[in-house]
């Protein structure tokens, strides 16, 4: 995932503040913090409302609200919101589509427990086994 990648789904550059395409990026990014604005756009082309980010997220629905466009998260959040964005990239490049993404992403699954890869989202754990499904997709190995 690369800084030019995650600039596509959160804003570009005026939400990241510039930067190259180098995961140490990345992790600068977290520390600084992501702002509103970049989860409110994340959320968006997901298709996913402010609630359901509060889920995924370790903030309350009320505390997005409450900030500004321009407030940053912490760095906790900001991982987080980063992790999910990785997964929409894999995912929107992997089914060639951002709306077939989206319609597989909510879609339950066998091989993740019956679950919706969405509902995963919420730790990094369940962000990994998101990815290692779409590994196995992108291999054609059924599971």
């Amino acid at each position: 995932m690369s800084v030019a990648s995650v600039a596509l789904i959160l804003g570009g550059k005026k939400s990241l503040k510039g930067g190259t395409a180098e995961r140490i990026d990345l992790m600068k990014l977290s520390q600084k913090g992501v702002n509103k604005e970049a989860l409110l756009r994340l959320a968006k082309y997901l298709d996913f409302s402010v609630s359901q980010m509060a889920e995924l997220l370790p903030v309350t629905q009320r505390t997005i609200q409450r900030y500004s466009r321009n407030h940053r998260f912490n760095q906790a959040v900001s991982e987080h919101i980063l992790q999910i964005t990785e997964v929409a990239l894999r995912g929107a490049s992997l089914f060639g589509s951002r709306d077939r993404f989206v319609t597989w992403i909510k879609s339950k699954s066998p091989a993740l427990g019956n679950r919706t890869p969405a509902s995963l989202l919420g730790s990094r754990f369940g962000a990994e086994l998101v990815l290692d499904e779409l590994g196995r997709i992108e291999h054609g190995v059924v599971s």
